[in-house]
């Protein structure tokens, strides 16, 4: 037997109520997916999953418009917002529209499984001097009075 659990949008703080089974353990609820993690659609069954992936304000996957379908009841949209200012467009109207990701807790031979940051390399000014410059030594640079 499920029950609805709210969550909200981080990006505009709409807020949707997700129709699940109490077993499942909420990880987080975060605009990105986080890395190693598989998601399914509110519509599937996502309690064989290792999260779900909403789309704010949408209630129907693209494949149940397709195929004409009405969305099986499991996800609904509450009309409330709450405070959530995202960083890259504050204020934004709600529903927006855009993607955000609730992970469950998953595990691996008996251990929690922690989000692994995704990687970002950065290359800092290209490639520079493979050593400091500057004089080579006692007998670089100009020579004073007697040589020295």
């Amino acid at each position: 037997m499920g029950f609805p659990v709210s969550y909200y949008c981080p990006h505009c703080g709409a807020v949707v109520e997700l129709e699940r089974d109490g077993y499942l353990a909420d990880k987080s609820v975060t605009p990105y997916p986080l890395e190693g993690w598989a998601y399914a659609d509110p519509s599937d069954d996502f309690e064989d999953a290792e999260g779900v992936r909403f789309v704010c304000g949408e209630v129907e996957s693209a494949r149940e418009v397709e195929d004409g379908g009405a969305g099986d009841g499991s996800l609904s949209w509450t009309g409330d917002v709450v405070d959530a200012d995202d960083v890259e467009q504050p204020g934004v109207a709600s529903p927006c529209g855009r993607e955000f990701y609730l992970s469950f807790v998953r595990y691996e031979d008996g251990r929690e499984v922690e989000a692994v940051p995704e990687s970002d390399y950065v290359v800092i000014g290209g490639r520079g001097p493979s050593g400091p410059t500057g004089p080579g030594g006692p007998d670089a640079g100009p020579r004073g009075p007697g040589g020295f």
